[in-house]
């Protein structure tokens, strides 16, 4: 079993920033690019799932 020693060794909060990154990539190139107050909201809720495991 491979130890931990940061939280950035998880799997999990690996994905979540992958999914973040897809999420961020998206916002800025589809109709959401110009619906500032929505994009911003998506992004940081999608970044807030990062934010929780440290």
């Amino acid at each position: 079993m491979a130890t931990i020693k940061r939280f950035e060794d998880l799997e999990t909060w690996q994905e979540a920033r992958r999914l973040f990154n897809q999420i961020k990539d998206i916002a800025n190139e589809t109709a959401l690019k110009t619906d500032y107050r929505l994009k911003d909201q998506i992004k940081a809720s999608s970044g807030s799932v990062m934010d929780n495991y440290s």
